[in-house]
């Protein structure tokens, strides 16, 4: 295993173990559930919204590594963030699990988060990687229904 695949991993295994933003925000401005039926990823986004900026954004729920860990460094990297950086982010993000961007062009544009480039060599797994960027645009768009990657 590679010196930078060890690196992700150990970044993963962290904030699996130790989720970062992991609770609920007192009165959110808009919050969204997701669901994956395939490996039983569930979480409730949370998010407080001023100007268009992510001031606040956590997340509450149970799921695997992958999924945990994508949660936590997603709220992570969006906190003080505007909703259309995190549009942005979610198509950058959406882009580096599904198809095949360039080693240097990932960790530029998406520093920490680029952990997440082996997962598109698991298609299974790339839902779970993406459940929570999902749940995070449907919640910026206002939608009722639980998210789900089915």
């Amino acid at each position: 295993m590679s010196n930078t695949n060890e690196l992700y991993q150990e970044i993963i295994l962290d904030h699996n173990k130790n989720p970062r933003n992991y609770h609920k925000i007192e009165n959110p401005t808009c919050s969204q559930e997701g669901f994956n039926p395939l490996c039983g990823d569930h979480l409730h986004l949370y998010l407080k919204l001023e100007d268009g900026i992510i001031r606040d954004i956590s997340f509450e729920g149970n799921g695997c590594a992958i999924s945990k860990s994508s949660a936590s460094l997603m709220t992570s990297v969006l906190k003080g963030k505007t909703v259309n950086e995190a549009d942005e982010l979610f198509e950058k993000f959406h882009k580096l699990v599904t198809s095949s961007m360039d080693e240097e062009q990932q960790i530029e544009e998406l520093g920490k988060l680029a952990v997440f480039s082996g997962v598109r060599e698991f298609p299974a797994r790339v839902k779970c990687a993406s459940l929570a960027w999902h749940t995070l645009r449907a919640a910026l768009d206002n939608k009722d229904k639980i998210v789900t990657t089915e």
